[in-house]
């Protein structure tokens, strides 16, 4: 009697349920006042039931069983796909209007990543970005992402794509979700870094399982996403009180940005509020990321033997490579180090020190 459809969304394809009840009773030879007469109602009910003003409900439903020798079940499923069909129908409306949103994100190229479905169907396109978000609304996306933006601090020079933002966090927070960690575990999560450190020398696909495999295991998702334009290189928040994010874009070029600004995302884990989220740039200061910065530099290359070595005043690349060796340390990171103080220019023969990163998206 009734019929499967591929897409609900196209008007007038499902039909009323009273239709399919009209169906049966003539496949029967019945009338509507025998039907009324068989489940006790008025000959004005069900013919209110057949023309669609009024509804299937469960009892209705059990009505029908025994008077047409249809199952409840589908009586309650035929109402329940017709008010679904319904509402979607209502949804879509509503998103006609909210079609400009679009123009907000770059569709495109989030496509391309493959975070979301390609299509050139505007409406589609605004179903699928409702999806990745999670939300039911344009309206509960400003309301969400809002508070979100709203815990982190900006500078007067950093002024990110807010919407371009909300994708890469939302991304690496879908990613985490995946996943599976341990309960937070501060104790072991700084013991952890000190042995992280030693994955400075490897290439990217052997150090990324390891981190990702170590950081879990201590209650941490370390994720890496790719960046989107004016977005971020690094973010940290947490998604439970149990679980953390250190969220990696895959701008980094050497291996001396990526390993600090890795350190200096696990600081903001161990040094400051939950409840805050830190989303890192260059031109971006404050108090907390300077407290970052320090937790950072001293991991990676301890005060206590740098500042002997800069006493020395020798940086030639075979002094490099035996102080990098003697804190067992890359001597990329010495070398990015020196350059970020100004002792080494940018563009210092030591660059080759420095190991380049390869990633595979």
């Amino acid at each position: 009697m009734d019929k499967e459809y591929k897409n609900e969304y196209q008007a007038d394809v499902i039909t009323p349920p009273g239709e399919t009840i009209n169906d049966t009773i003539k496949a029967l030879g019945m009338t509507q006042a025998e039907l009324a007469g068989r489940t006790g109602r008025t000959t004005k009910a069900i013919n209110e039931l057949i023309k669609g003003k009024t509804f299937i409900t469960p009892e209705t439903a059990i009505l029908l069983e025994r008077s047409l020798g249809v199952p409840a079940s589908f009586w309650n499923n035929r109402q329940r796909r017709y008010d679904e069909f319904l509402a979607r129908k209502r949804e879509i409306k509503r998103l006609k209007q909210d079609i400009l949103w679009l123009k907000k994100f770059s569709y495109k190229m989030i496509s391309e990543f493959g975070w979301v479905e390609k299509t050139n169907d505007k409406l589609t396109q605004l179903q699928n970005l409702l999806n990745f978000f999670g939300v039911g609304s344009i309206t509960a996306y400003d309301d969400y992402w809002t508070k979100v933006h709203a815990q982190y601090r900006k500078s007067e020079k950093y002024q990110p794509d807010q919407y371009a933002l909300s994708v890469w966090l939302r991304k690496g927070e879908l990613t985490a979700q995946k996943i599976d960690c341990s309960p937070y575990n501060e104790e072991k999560f700084r013991s952890c870094l000190s042995d992280l450190r030693k994955l400075t020398a490897a290439t990217s696909d052997i150090f990324q399982i390891k981190l990702i495999d170590t950081c879990s295991s201590c209650g941490v998702a370390v994720v890496f996403v790719r960046e989107l334009p004016k977005t971020a290189s690094g973010a940290t928040r947490w998604i439970t009180p149990q679980k953390a994010i250190i969220q990696l874009s895959f701008k980094y070029k050497t291996n001396d940005h990526l390993w600090f600004t890795f350190f200096h995302e696990a600081a903001h884990i161990v040094l400051h509020k939950k409840r805050n989220i830190f989303i890192e740039s260059q031109e971006y200061e404050s108090k907390e990321e300077t407290e970052a910065n320090k937790f950072a530099a001293e991991i990676l290359i301890p005060s206590t033997s740098f500042k002997p070595f800069l006493g020395e005043k020798d940086f030639r690349e075979k002094t490099i490579l035996s102080y990098a060796q003697s804190i067992d340390i890359d001597p990329g990171i010495v070398v990015g180090r020196l350059q970020h103080m100004g002792i080494l220019n940018w563009n210092s023969n030591c660059n080759n020190l420095k190991r380049k990163l390869n990633w595979a998206y």
